[in-house]
């Protein structure tokens, strides 16, 4: 329709103009005063922390809209009673929900926006209640292993929403259990993995669950469970993989994904990961036990694989990650104007995965066919448009992960618009036979001198015609295509221009469309190959970069005006690599050949050069080229002989086609198979051994995997001779899986060597032997006890044991001293035992009581368990240091030092000595802490002019150990706060509230005569004893810690 700012029309000849109103010339103009809702703000969905002190939950949503539009809200499909002094209240369109409860406002919440034009419904928005329990109150069972195996400590978290991430701690808080190669928690159950135990595992463990809310977090603890290690296994086990992923992971696009995995073993086990059908990507974080994907795409999808290894063998699993997608929108619906009784068609289309359904509403109600109405998935069909119709479309895409939704208003005119296009070969004829009421005569028209229907000079444009009002006829000419595109004949990857120019009316504005077989090409798609040259007007040129098999094709140019149009049409032929071939079969199995059979695919334009041939074991194995009769597979071929296939094994096969242009898309698999048994053909590997009870010989070995059986009634055929015999026992061992054989007969002495060697059978026949190994007998325990054992207190809970070693005999290798203590007056059963992790022979023994006697043995080990105990020596720990800290602290400052002074502490009778005074000083310009020791109860260190700040804490030192410390903060020319001297916690580790700095919190909390921070159960560095009858205080609001 023309506007006022367009340039006059050139009048080929003037004709009488009768007036037009100035509401009907509003009317053609067609400016709407009035538009149905659009929305600007919609809800989204909440995670509500039950216990969160936050009072309420708001849900937004705000439309566009003349007149302004009113809101509802629907809750789980249901329209809710918004009424006034309800929890439930309506402000502008926000809906707000006061003193939200799980049981009372969890659901699906969604606005809808309502004028006189019609009603359009919002996404859905979820409100959750998000929660974290506490742990069981009861206490948890010890766990117990050997030394030198792996442990696997459950964590059991408490009920939760959502997910939680997990820590653990040993003994005491912050004490967290490192993550490195040989502890792992999985982040999907909370357990705690050590792939091999040592000594230093020895303790109690608390699982950490922390749950991360929109705007709270929660922590909670569970009780402490034991760790207990019995005898040291030092034998070297392969990996046996206990964390998994899924067999089947599923994800959406931009998800991150965290695949687990971690073994067991001994050495430790690496960990490595492959994808079996790609590779895997340089910007994933692969840390040795996860493999992370920060935001997963459909071409990760694919089958994973985690392998375990170490010098013993190794373990792997795979699981396969399946990407899905939320709806997305390719084709959405626009608002619309259309002319009663015409026809209209909409359609939209959403992808995802699962594919979306699609379905229709009209005025927020759901809208199927009936009587002119036709709705057929992403198609909506009118035929003959009432007035009823029109009114706020929405087409809805929806898949189980999501709903997406598209608006546009339909308006229906109530008269057809009367301004028509005549094409200049009907003038003069009756071209409005409905004419309205006092309609003039027709206007009989002369183009150059001749009427209309006269045939014009050769070479003469025809002029279009255009009727604005029945009584106003106006001529252009017409538009004609002056350079045409040509068909092209291009290779994959190439680049075309087409060229397309016209020529039109300079009265007119001209634009230029393509089609690709008719359908309309989109310029404006994300990474598209299309794009369209705009440098001038009458040039609409059209380059296809980078060209796809897809882009061959008929294409069509049209340039247009808004009276008329012209085409013209080209082809373009894309060469490239074949199709993937078809039909593929196996036939003629043998148990390391078959024949393949395949069908030709398409050529897409350039001859077949050669055919590649591939196989896998399914479910899960992975491509690989096989070795062909021919060779080579020239292109005319279609069968040939697969060669060197491994016998009983399962198999998939595959066609790929390759011509000069490159190697095409492989076929589709063929049907499984299985190739025909025959005789092992590889010897067992990992041939080891030794431990067992007395008069024992174990022999293990790796088992061998599905690949190298070759058959069914598979087994292993064990060999084994004394070292120095000329005579060979043997032994049948049935079953694929089994891994180890154990001889028993009391004549063989302890530790005794042994040649050993093994080869597998099945029903088809037995395979090659392996090479020779050597394996002992079991042993037995040392038989000699250690002598000359001395043991003395060196302070409250400490004592230091030394011996004389014992020597090497035949009864097995020495691995190292095991040392028992008990109290006087107990039962030597009830001691407690320590070992050496090696030959050394003095040892420190920790953890013992203060004042108290305790009787000492030594016993030598071996793998078999321990020898006789040694004489028994007596010790006796010191008296524990003054419980008390120093007092009456006071401090003077000089230009360059610092002097503090403090009253003695003196010991009871039942406390050790004080010999000295230790001082932990740190400023605010040095966070490192350091060290004083002084034997006097006053101390002066030098302290640079420009310290503000300093803390300090004093303790006394003696043969008992360190005493509890007292500490100070001191602020030059200000006050001085005292730390309640019970379970102070160091300095490096002292909690630190947010907001500001520590110096700044403790300057405050000076002024006001409080202790700086936190009480906690932190014991102090400081210290080499612990205190088991102090009392913690949490009144000033420590975290809560668990209990051992």
């Amino acid at each position: 329709m023309g506007t006022a700012t367009r340039r006059k029309p050139h009048l080929l000849l003037v004709a009488a103009v009768a007036l037009v109103s100035s509401s009907a010339w509003s009317s053609a103009l067609g400016s709407p005063t009035t538009f149905g809702p659009v929305f600007e703000d919609q809800p989204l969905s909440v995670l509500f922390p039950e216990e969160s002190t936050e009072e309420q939950v708001l849900l937004a949503c705000r439309a566009r809209a003349s007149p302004p539009a009113t809101y509802r809200w629907k809750m789980n499909g249901t329209e809710m009673k918004l009424e006034p002094g309800s929890r439930h209240q309506l402000v502008g369109g926000n809906l707000v929900i006061m003193n939200p409860t799980k049981a009372q406002d969890a659901g699906v919440y969604q606005c809808l926006a309502s004028n006189p034009v019609g009603t359009v419904v919002s996404r859905e928005a979820i409100l959750r209640f998000g929660f974290l329990q506490e742990f069981s109150k009861e206490e948890r069972d010890p766990v117990k292993t050997h030394e030198g195996w792996g442990v696997m400590l459950p964590c059991n978290p408490p009920a939760h929403y959502p997910g939680l991430s997990y820590r653990w701690l040993l003994n005491e808080f912050p004490n967290f259990i490192p993550t490195d190669g040989r502890h792992f928690v999985s982040q999907t159950t909370g357990n705690l993995y050590i792939a091999r135990t040592n000594a230093s595992d020895l303790g109690n463990y608390s699982c950490l669950a922390t749950s991360h809310m929109d705007f709270s977090t929660k922590s909670v603890f569970s009780k402490f469970a034991q760790l207990n290690l019995a005898a040291e296994d030092t034998r070297l086990f392969a990996p046996s993989i206990k964390a998994r992923f899924p067999a089947e992971t599923y994800a959406l696009v931009g998800q991150q994904v965290t695949l687990e995995c971690f073994a067991f073993g001994n050495p430790v086990p690496r960990i490595k990961w492959r994808k079996v059908d790609g590779s895997l990507s340089p910007q994933w974080t692969t840390a040795e036990p996860t493999l992370q994907i920060p935001s997963v795409s459909f071409e990760d999808e694919g089958t994973y694989e985690c392998e375990a290894e170490n010098s013993k063998g190794r373990d792997t699993v795979q699981g396969r990650i399946i990407v899905q997608a939320q709806p997305e929108w390719l084709k959405v619906i626009s608002d619309t104007e259309a002319d009663i009784g015409s026809n209209l068609r909409w359609g939209c289309a959403a992808a995802g995965k699962p594919r979306p359904t699609v379905r229709w509403l009209r005025n927020g109600e759901p809208l199927a066919s009936q009587n002119r109405v036709e709705v057929l998935a992403g198609d909506l069909r009118f035929s003959k448009l009432s007035l009823e119709d029109s009114g706020m479309y929405q087409c809805v895409a929806e898949n189980k992960h999501g709903t997406i939704y598209a608006s546009a208003e339909l308006a229906v005119n109530s008269a057809p618009d009367s301004r028509r296009l005549i094409p200049a070969a009907d003038v003069g004829r009756d071209v409005n036979p409905r004419q309205p009421p006092a309609a003039p005569k027709p206007v009989d028209i002369l183009v150059n001198s001749s009427r209309p229907g006269a045939q014009p000079p050769q070479g003469t444009v025809l002029p279009v015609i255009l009727l604005l009002c029945p009584t106003l006829l106006l001529v252009w000419y017409a538009t004609k295509i002056t350079l045409a595109p040509s068909s092209a004949d291009i290779n994959l990857g190439d680049n075309l221009t087409l060229q397309c120019h016209a020529s039109h009316d300079p009265t007119m504005d001209l634009t230029f469309t393509w089609t690709l077989d008719d359908f309309p090409i989109d310029f404006d798609k994300p990474g598209g190959h299309y794009r369209r040259t705009n440098v001038k007007e009458t040039i609409g040129d059209l380059t296809i970069l980078n060209a796809q098999l897809r882009h061959g094709g008929k294409y069509t140019c049209m340039a247009q005006t808004v009276v008329d149009s012209a085409s013209k049409e080209a082809t373009v032929l894309v060469r490239g690599p074949p199709g993937p071939p078809g039909g593929v079969v196996v036939r003629d199995i043998g148990d390391t050949t078959i024949q393949l059979s395949w069908s030709r695919g398409f050529d897409n334009h350039s001859p077949i050069a050669k055919y590649t041939l591939q196989a896998r074991t399914p479910p899960a194995g992975k491509w690989k080229q096989v070795r062909t009769n021919p060779a080579n597979i020239e292109g005319n071929a279609e069968t040939a002989q697969v060669l060197g296939l491994t016998p009983w094994m399962d198999y998939e096969f595959r066609v790929i086609a390759s011509n000069i242009l490159g190697t095409g898309e492989p076929s589709g698999p063929s049907s499984k198979i299985r190739t025909k048994e025959a005789a092992p053909s590889v010897a067992p590997s990992g041939l080891s051994g030794g431990g067992g009870a007395p008069g024992e010989l174990i022999v293990s070995w790796t088992p061998m995997s599905r690949e190298y059986q070759n058959g069914d009634g598979f087994g292993y055929l064990l060999s084994f001779r004394r070292q120095g015999s000329t005579h060979w026992q043997t032994a049948r061992v049935p079953g694929a899986d089994a891994q180890y054989f154990v001889y028993s007969n009391e004549s063989v002495r302890p530790y005794t060597p042994f040649e050993v060697k093994i080869r597998s059978y099945n029903r088809r026949g037995e395979g090659p032997e392996s090479l020779t190994a050597l394996v002992y007998s079991a042993e037995e325990e040392p038989r000699v006890a250690p002598t000359k054992v001395w043991a003395k207190g060196v302070s409250s809970s400490e004592m230091n044991v030394t011996w004389e070693p014992v020597q090497q005999d035949m009864n097995g290798i020495l691995l190292g001293y095991e040392i028992r203590y008990w109290k006087a007056g107990d039962k030597e059963a009830a001691a407690d035992r320590v070992r050496t992790a090696g030959l050394d022979t003095s040892a420190r023994v920790s953890g013992l009581h203060p004042n108290t006697k305790y009787h000492v043995t030594v016993r030598a080990y071996n793998r078999a368990g321990t020898g006789p105990a040694s004489p028994s020596a007596n010790a006796t720990t010191m008296k524990p240091p003054p419980r008390r800290p120093p007092g009456n602290i006071s401090w003077t400052f000089s230009s360059s030092s610092l002097s503090i002074k403090w009253d003695p502490v003196v010991p009871f009778r039942n406390e050790s000595a004080v010999t000295g005074y230790k001082m932990l000083y740190q400023n605010d310009l040095h966070l490192t802490p350091t060290l004083h020791l002084t034997s006097k109860n006053w101390i002066e260190i030098p302290v640079p002019e420009d310290i503000g700040h300093a803390l300090v804490q004093i303790r006394t030192t003696g043969p008992g150990g360190d005493g509890i410390p007292a500490e100070v903060h001191i602020v030059r020319n200000g006050e001085m706060a005292l730390w309640d001297p019970i379970w102070t916690p160091p300095l490096e580790s002292s909690p630190r509230p947010s907001g500001n700095t520590r110096h700044e919190q403790a300057e405050e909390l000076g002024r006001k005569g409080q202790a700086l921070g936190p009480r906690t159960l932190l014991p102090s560095p400081l210290s080499s004893s612990k205190d088991p009858d102090a009392v913690p205080d949490d009144s000033l609001g420590a975290p809560a810690c668990p209990s051992g």
